[in-house]
């Protein structure tokens, strides 16, 4: 049998040397694209805040064979030194990635080995699914950093149903959604004919992201939301992703047009049978017609008509979702200390919400960011 190395990724020399063999187990497992090396090497080489972050990425090799990437980095907040998911920012889902037929057990010697080389505080991974490899660092004995779960939950809104036709899917929503749908079209179609479709590969992304990004800093600023790395004047986030979902052959890009003219678009991408909403968003200018939920019903009708099980609509509670999901996932997080610092700021959380939850305290909206949170 191979003798078994790990290896801590921690600079972006490396990490484009290991990028074959990444790509290939990759490739071999079926993960999600946010496990792959092109995610991760995108995110990396787009990040306008480096000097920030390290690189934090554990590898299991057998012999010349890569069967585990536990792929973490880690970033300062307020002093803190936080090991999170590389790419979390830009990922719906975390988890680790293995071989066909390697055990979980693989995931924990990964993680003791993060833990070996240290470098940071405390522990935060998050948006786990249900089936995630990585939760089986919940369990006692596993060694290194002790993890446990953290009390912020995401859902993961799905549309799965018995339908073979995106018609008898329409048909099947109230007569309200219906209602609403055909408004929307009307209203849509009184500024020019109407259109929806999926651009084509020779199509250039550029414009389409262009007018997302304008659409998107526009309905921040409208309802009082910073931007995101995303939506930044400047950032190349969002075209790198989108650039990686390309070259997979896994993109669908879907607008809807009035008079030529784009109010909506949506970044999908296509795996396992499964729509991915991965962005959508729409011109405020045309809010009273809601382009985004035509434009969304459409995608859903598109397909189903074409096979697919599930439309996916990833991390996140909006409204919309839940009003058109019929199937509801919830994306557990852990955290876990390293150090004095860690375990203080670990502390503070827990105390914090069991004090709200007991008194009924509203407190502030959770961002997501436990160590911003409990040093405020």
């Amino acid at each position: 049998m191979a003798t078994e190395r790990l290896e801590t990724v921690r600079t972006a020399g490396r990490l484009a040397e290991v990028g074959a063999a990444w790509t290939e187990l990759w490739a071999r497992s079926g993960a999600l694209v946010f496990q792959s090396h092109a995610w991760i090497a995108a995110w990396w080489a787009s990040l306008p805040d480096r000097e920030r972050r390290t690189l934090h990425i554990v590898l299991v090799w057998r012999g010349g064979d890569l069967v585990g990437v536990l792929p973490l980095a880690t970033i300062r907040r307020k002093g803190f030194r936080v090991l999170e998911w590389a790419a979390k920012d830009c990922s719906d889902f975390g988890d680790a990635l293995l071989a066909p037929g390697t055990g979980h057990d693989l995931v924990r010697r990964m993680w003791r080995a993060a833990g070996r080389a240290g470098g940071f505080d405390l522990a935060y991974l998050n948006r786990l699914l249900p089936d995630a490899a990585a939760r089986t660092l919940l369990e006692p004995g596993g060694g290194g950093v002790r993890l446990h779960l953290n009390h912020r939950d995401e859902a993961n809104w799905r549309v799965r149903g018995p339908w073979t036709t995106g018609r008898a899917w329409f048909d099947a929503q109230s007569k309200k959604t219906r209602q609403n749908y055909r408004r929307g079209q009307k209203f849509l179609g009184e500024r020019g004919p109407l259109a929806f479709r999926l651009l084509g590969p020779e199509e250039p992304l550029a414009p389409v992201l262009d007018r997302l990004t304008t659409f998107k800093r526009a309905w921040l600023e409208t309802h009082g939301l910073a931007s995101t790395a995303f939506y930044d004047a400047g950032s190349r986030a969002l075209p790198a992703m989108v650039q990686v979902l390309a070259e997979a052959g896994l993109l669908h890009a879907f607008v809807l047009e009035c008079g030529g003219a784009v109010v909506a678009v949506s970044i999908n991408f296509v795996q396992r049978g499964t729509m991915m909403a991965f962005v959508t968003t729409y011109d405020p200018a045309a809010e009273r017609a809601s382009p985004g939920m035509v434009l969304m019903m459409d995608y859903i009708m598109w397909s189903i008509d074409r096979g697919l099980h599930t439309v996916d609509f990833l991390c996140g509670d909006e409204g919309f979702k839940g009003r058109f999901g019929t199937q509801t996932l919830t994306l557990a997080s852990m955290m876990g200390a390293r150090t004095p610092q860690g375990a203080a700021a670990h502390l503070v959380d827990r105390t914090r919400h069991a004090l709200q939850r007991r008194f009924g305290r509203p407190g502030r909206p959770d961002s997501g960011n436990p160590v911003a949170e409990a040093a405020a």
